[in-house]
């Protein structure tokens, strides 16, 4: 994976983290949900890069 994927799997993961707590601390719902959602596509995502680098061998 390379480390401009790495980064922006992070930064996405950090924006869900500070969504869901906002969300939390206003009773958003909506927001709490839409940060959950971001944290699970940035994991996602990550997983994908590193089945990738595993066929690669790029490491």
């Amino acid at each position: 994976m390379g480390l401009d994927d790495d980064i922006k799997h992070n930064a996405e993961d950090m924006k869900g983290k500070v969504k869901e707590k906002v969300g939390d601390a206003t009773d958003n719902e909506r927001l709490q949900a839409e940060g959950v959602a971001d944290q699970a596509s940035a994991k996602v995502k990550k997983a994908g890069d590193d089945v990738k680098d595993a066929l690669t061998d790029d490491r």
